[in-house]
């Protein structure tokens, strides 16, 4: 059947899981034969089994009984070839007894090798493709199934740690004369075999790390000369963005095997950065698009086209870590770059981006692509501490222009770039082959500058010879996930108050409970004191204060305000934490009956009367901040806030001198806190400093606790926090442990109405348009914060509209969301702007003289 070109088919794991996949994998093979091409299928695992294989190694390596993991991975493939109507045993039955024994092996060690890793792992592709093979000879097909190890060898990987070269080998580009010859031999119209896996040159199971099929594809496609590769998955193509986060995200019809490169290695994760490379060799051109998608639909990658410079995408990269080194002594020194890359060579770890300038050299690891585990990070700073002083930054991300020609349009990206000025960039890198410009921020802040640069660089873009539809118009975007939030099942209620006045804040009093019963089941605890600036609603307050929560106030008229409605308060309920305040507001502060926090040295250097023979807590910068944006980030040299390492010698003598009594230590980072190491970090740098202080014996750990505002991001662990400060309080019982959140106990229990005046369209993009702006909630424009926006008046409409929503503020940023999910949407609709209880009603102006939204608690539910 030699007279046929090949094709390569690859399929994902979506794309071979149920019977009704793999009807789909054998209409596009009978297409592709009638064009009179011969397929090469290259398929995945089912969805969810390479996870499950993981989990079995876990267990075998931790001397755990493998059988009920053995178990559950059986069963998802009795039920796949159940489905197909094909026997699990006559297919497969070889490959589970093999992977039995393996799985039992280990767990009578306790220990799983590299080598076994990657024999247990390929056994997803295995099976996989055996129960496939065997329903397309049922239904007729001529098909040859062929063990992918038989035709991919990779290269030597001598010196290398064991994990790269069994879990993320390398195999050669070049043609395979023999290979294609006895493919051509065999009896059969179609070959099916596996991705992702291979053999080394002694004949041993290696893999070539994870999303290896694609790469498997296009290594196939090189060897055996093939008219072309098409990568086959669940969207039809690459996007001007990830189209699952950004629905407004347009398909790019043809890209430049460079462009594609790019794209991928800078976080585009339709196509693996391994997989260009083979079919570049040889100019095979790519198709990427979607197993079930329009054939019209997809992106052609191959040679690039002529055109003007431009950005063709914004992409983010997570898992992404800076090792920073710093030494003089590298000035005009030759080789130290070269030894220093030896180092990173050494531990299998490959330098993805680099900065330098005559003391420091900066570079990013991408940990994930390296496929090692994190903990490389301690024995490589040691290795290169003989070289230089280095150091790891992270989590960070990366966020990158893609494009061709960037830098001579970047006069043209001001605007765009603006939206960096908010964040703190560490590192910046625009390539030689002026095909990106990438910057490198805290992970935190990935989504919110992708969403802000996308809808500046392609927001009235329209279709072109580049420019497909967007996502939302090809009928792919899902409805918007939503957290089931407290207004579905009090949605005729919140339509009744919206009917009384919009904008309007409506805070539910259930939720509030919740949240606050959450934190008060935190036994390592001690006190819990509610931030009154995110919100001092008094029925809020009422709630607060009837579970026993204490204060922490910021000025003397959040002082008064807590007293008017509660009377005197003993010092432990009531917490004054000024910052930059005037003496009298100390002064103010002590005769409220609060614990009063000291911000810095100066008040003692200036006011020594005010605080001698008196008990305060004292606010130390812990050195490093964390949060959602610099803004709402408290501490480091950055921020204004907390006394520096560098005063604390000062601060001791003058406590000492005037006899003041520290009696608690707080440290607060920022807000939006997710790291959760950050807490008792707090608690350790706090403890050491009170070694120094014997009234100690109070230390706060501030607030911050994050909130997850998009339905993708997972809630705080609370419980594991939990455990590390009891951890912790086991090895320092003198103290104990207070907390102060605001916006974790508010935020999620208050959401912001408003109602739309007007629907407008403009060059492709659609507004909506709403009574309630920055004036009512001004953190989208302020922070950049992401609020889930659905219309309340159609909650169970299917979403039909891409739109931005906006209020009538005469400000360009009077922005609520950008490129938001919604139904059909029409004038005197209601808009249910969520998780806006916290810094939305206290933040508020009369800006535009525009009064912000009226504020109403809920009636608790008769749930």
């Amino acid at each position: 059947m030699a007279e046929r070109p090949w094709i390569v088919l690859k399929f994902g794991g979506t794309s071979v899981t149920g019977a009704a996949r793999w009807a789909r994998v054998r209409e596009i093979v009978d297409a592709r034969l009638a064009e009179g091409l011969r397929p090469l299928v290259v398929c995945s695992a089912i969805s969810g089994i390479s996870d499950a294989l993981e989990a079995l190694i876990a267990a075998s390596a931790a001397g755990r009984d493998p059988t009920d993991a053995l178990a559950e991975i059986e069963a998802r493939h009795r039920t796949q070839a159940d489905a197909l109507g094909v026997s699990l045993e006559d297919a497969c039955g070889d490959l589970l007894d093999d992977l039995r024994r393996l799985a039992r092996g280990a767990s009578l060690v306790a220990e799983a090798s590299p080598r076994l890793r990657a024999r247990v792992l390929s056994a997803g592709e295995l099976l996989s493709t055996r129960i496939g093979a065997a329903w397309l000879a049922e239904q007729g097909v001529s098909v040859r199934w062929q063990d992918a190890r038989a035709m991919l060898t990779s290269e030597p990987a001598r010196g290398l740690p064991a994990e790269v070269r069994y879990l993320s080998a390398r195999c050669g580009t070049q043609a395979d004369p023999a290979l294609q010859a006895r493919l051509d031999a065999l009896d059969a119209e179609v070959v099916l075999t596996q991705g992702f896996i291979a053999r080394n040159p002694q004949g041993e199971t290696v893999l070539l790390g994870r999303g290896g099929s694609d790469t498997s594809a296009a290594l196939f496609a090189a060897r055996v000369g093939a008219a072309r590769l098409e990568i086959l998955t669940d969207v039809p193509g690459m996007f001007t963005t990830n189209p699952r986060a950004v629905p407004s995200a347009r398909l790019l019809r043809r890209l430049g095997y460079d462009e594609a490169q790019e794209l991928a290695s800078a976080g585009a994760k339709v196509l693996h950065p391994r997989a260009i490379a083979p079919a570049r060799a040889h100019g095979i051109p790519i198709l990427v698009g979607a197993t079930d998608g329009p054939d019209d639909a997809f992106t052609e990658i191959g040679q690039p086209l002529p055109g003007p410079p431009r950005v063709k995408a914004v992409v983010a990269r997570r898992g992404v870590g800076l090792v920073s080194m710093d030494t003089l002594g590298m000035w005009q020194e030759p080789g130290f770059l070269a030894d220093a890359f030896a180092v990173f060579k050494a531990h299998g770890l490959s330098v993805d981006l680099v900065a330098t300038s005559e003391s420091n050299v900066t570079v990013s690891l991408d940990l994930a692509a390296n496929a090692l585990p994190p903990e490389v990070v301690e024995p490589l700073l040691a290795d290169l501490g003989a070289l230089c002083r280095a150091r790891y930054i992270g989590p960070t991300g990366a966020v990158s222009l893609v494009g061709r020609g960037i830098r001579a349009i970047l006069h043209e990206l001001g605007p765009a770039l603006e939206r960096f000025r908010d964040h703190k960039v560490h590192l910046v890198s625009q390539a030689a082959s002026d095909l990106n410009l990438t910057f490198v921020v805290d992970e935190p802040h990935l989504a919110t500058l992708v969403d802000q640069l996308h809808a500046r660089l392609f927001g009235s873009s329209r279709a072109d010879e580049l420019l497909g539809p967007r996502w939302d118009e090809l009928g792919e975007a899902p409805p918007a996930p939503q957290r089931a939030g407290w207004w579905v099942a009090r949605q005729e209620e919140l339509l009744e108050e919206a009917a009384r006045g919009t904008p309007c804040y409506a805070y539910d009093p259930d939720t509030l409970d919740r949240n606050i019963s959450a934190l008060l089941g935190l036994r390592s605890i001690d006190r819990v004191l509610y931030a009154i600036k995110a919100n001092h609603h008094p029925e809020i307050l009422r709630r607060v204060h009837a579970r026993g929560l204490g204060f922490e106030c910021v000025s003397p008229a959040e002082l008064r305000f807590v007293r008017g409605l509660f009377g005197a308060l003993p010092p432990e309920r009531l917490l004054f934490t000024p910052n930059f305040a005037a003496a009298e507001e100390y002064a103010q502060g002590f005769e409220a009956g609060a614990t009063v926090t000291l911000d810095s040295v100066y008040p003692l250097r200036h006011w020594p009367e005010l605080f001698q023979d008196r008990a305060v807590f004292v606010r130390l910068d812990p050195g490093r901040g964390h949060g959602h944006h610099r803004y709402v980030v408290t501490a480091g040299k950055q921020s204004k806030f907390g006394v520096p390492a560098s005063d604390l010698d000062e601060l001791l003598d003058l406590v000492a001198r005037h006899r003041v009594r520290v009696e608690g230590l707080h440290a607060h980072a920022g807000s939006g806190v997710h790291h959760l190491r950050a807490w008792v970090d707090k608690a350790t740098l706090l403890a050491s400093v009170a070694e120094q202080l014997p009234d100690v014996r109070v230390l706060d750990l501030g607030g911050g606790l994050a909130v997850p505002d998009r339905a993708d991001q997972d809630p705080i662990d609370l419980a594991a926090i939990d455990a590390s400060l009891m951890a912790f309080r086991a090895v320092h019982p003198r103290f104990t442990l207070w907390m102060e959140p605001g916006r974790f106990i508010i935020a999620t229990a208050g959401a912001l109405l408003a109602r739309v005046n007007q629907v407008k369209g403009k060059d492709g993009r659609r507004f909506v348009g709403v009574d309630a702006g920055m004036n009512s909630l001004i953190r989208p424009a302020l922070y950049g914060a992401w609020h889930e926006i659905l219309n309340l008046s159609r909650l169970d409409a299917p979403p039909a509209w891409t739109a931005d929503v906006v209020g009538p503020i005469c400000e360009t940023g009077d922005v609520l969301g950008h490129d938001r999910r919604l139904p059909e949407t029409a004038e005197g609709d209601v808009m249910l702007i969520a998780n806006a209880g916290a810094y939305g009603r206290t933040m508020a102006s009369h800006y535009n003289m525009r009064p912000p939204g009226r504020e109403v608690m809920m009636p608790p539910s008769c749930r």
